[in-house]
C-alpha cells in the first residue's frame, strides 16, 4: 500500500496562483495579518528554514521570518485543489483510495513493483495538478504513513517488517504516526524513549498506563504492525464545529452568549445539510492568556434547533465569570449511520 502526501500543500497551491512567490518564504494563516490573533496553517519549506511551523502564532512567525509573504487562509481554493488530487489518485490502475485529509490519502494497490507504481502516481498528480507529492510504501498502514517522512520532499521511501526497526528503532516515539507529545511524555515516564523500546515493552505495563485496549495498541505501533487494509468506505463526519479567536478578549457575559449563538448558527447550517439528528453538544473556551477548557453534553437525538441552542447555552453557564475569554468554539455531534466509516471534521475558524 501507498501513502501519498502533498508537499507543503497549502503553500504550494498559493504559489501556483502567484508564481512570483516561488522560492520565497510563504506563510498562510488567519486573515494574513500578523498583528491579529491567528496561527500558521502552513509554511513553505523556505519559511520552515527560519523555524516557522504549523500552529505557531502568526505574530511569532512574522518575527522569525521578517521577509516572508503572509497570506490569508482560502479554504475553498484548497478544497478544490484537493478534489483534483483525489480524483487523480482514484484514476490510478486498480487503486483503492482512502482519503485522510486535504493533502493525503492511502492507496491500496496490487503490484509487483510498488516503487514504479509510486513514481507513476507522482507523475500523474504533477501532470494534472502541478503539485508535487511524496509517497510512502509499506506493508501496513503504519509503515506506509511513517515511510512518507523519509521521502519528503518529492521522493519515495519503503518500510517493511524487515527494515522497520533498522530505520525507526532509534527514533523517538513521537516520530510514530498516532503518538503525540502527551503520549510520548507518558511513555517516557515508563522509561520508553525510542521506538525499539516501545516495540519490546511489556504489554501489562502499557495496559496499566493506557488501558487494556490502547496499551497493546501502542506496542503494536512500535512494531509498525496493524491493519493492511485500505478502506474506501465513504467518510462520514461525526460532527461539525466552528471556533473563533477574538482580537480583543471578551469579558461581558452578554457578548460571550452572542458569540456562542453566532457560532452555533453556522454549525447548525452544516448539521442541517447532513440530515442527521444531533446527539451531543460541546463548548471550547480559551481563557486569557492561554488556558483551554472543553465542556461536552449528550442530548437525546433531536432535529430541533431551539433544543440544540438551549442545550449548548447550559454549557455557557460553566464559563468562569469575570474571566476574559480569548477563544470560543462550538461543536454538535450527530448520530452516525450504521454502515458509516466514522470520522471527525476539522473545526473551522470563524476569523
Amino acid at each position: 500500500m501507498l501513502h501519498v502526501d502533498l508537499d507543503q500543500f497549502i503553500a504550494a497551491v498559493e504559489v501556483l496562483r502567484r508564481p512570483e512567490l516561488a522560492g520565497r518564504p510563504v506563510i498562510v494563516g488567519g486573515r494574513g495579518d500578523p498583528t491579529e490573533r491567528a496561527v500558521v496553517s502552513t509554511a513553505s519549506y523556505e519559511a520552515r528554514a527560519f523555524g516557522v511551523g504549523s500552529g505557531m502564532p502568526l505574530r511569532i512567525a512574522a518575527r522569525k521570518a521578517p521577509d516572508a509573504v503572509i497570506l490569508p487562509v482560502d479554504a475553498p481554493t484548497y478544497t478544490a485543489a484537493s478534489e483534483e488530487v483525489m480524483a487523480t489518485l482514484r484514476a490510478q490502475p486498480g487503486a483503492v483510495v482512502q482519503v485522510l485529509g486535504w493533502d493525503e490519502a492511502f492507496l491500496g494497490v496490487r503490484t509487483h513493483d510498488p516503487e514504479a507504481y509510486a513514481r507513476g502516481v507522482q507523475r500523474a498528480v504533477l501532470e494534472r495538478t502541478r503539485l508535487h507529492c511524496s509517497v510512502g510504501i509499506g506493508d501496513t498502514l503504519v509503515r506506509a504513513k511513517n515511510a512518507t517522512d523519509f521521502g519528503k520532499p518529492r521522493g519515495l521511501f519503503r518500510l517493511t517488517a524487515d527494515n522497520w526497526l533498522e530505520v525507526m528503532g532509534d527514533r523517538p516515539t513521537i516520530a510514530l504516526w498516532g503518538v503525540g507529545s502527551k503520549i510520548s511524555k507518558r511513555l517516557a515516564g515508563l522509561g520508553i524513549l525510542i521506538v525499539s523500546q516501545l516495540a519490546e515493552a511489556d504489554e501489562a505495563v502499557l495496559a496499566a498506563e493506557f488501558g487494556p485496549r490502547m496499551g497493546p495498541w501502542y506496542r503494536q505501533l512500535g512494531r509498525g504492525d496493524g491493519s493492511a487494509v485500505v478502506d474506501d468506505t465513504p467518510w462520514v463526519a461525526r460532527g461539525h464545529g466552528r471556533e473563533t479567536t477574538f482580537q480583543q478578549d471578551l469579558a461581558d457575559r452578554g457578548e460571550i452568549e452572542r458569540a456562542v449563538r453566532d457560532l452555533l448558527a453556522q454549525v447548525l447550517e452544516d448539521v442541517t445539510a447532513e440530515g442527521r439528528p444531533v446527539v451531543g453538544v460541546g463548548l471550547k473556551v480559551r481563557y486569557a492568556p492561554f488556558l483551554t477548557k472543553t465542556f461536552v453534553h449528550k442530548v437525546a437525538p433531536t432535529f430541533d434547533r431551539e433544543t440544540v441552542v438551549a442545550e449548548t447555552m447550559t454549557l455557557v453557564d460553566r464559563i468562569e465569570p469575570d474571566r476574559p475569554v480569548r477563544l470560543l468554539g462550538v461543536r454538535a455531534e450527530m448520530q452516525m449511520p450504521d454502515d458509516a466509516r466514522e470520522g471527525h471534521t476539522p473545526t473551522r475558524g470563524g476569523r
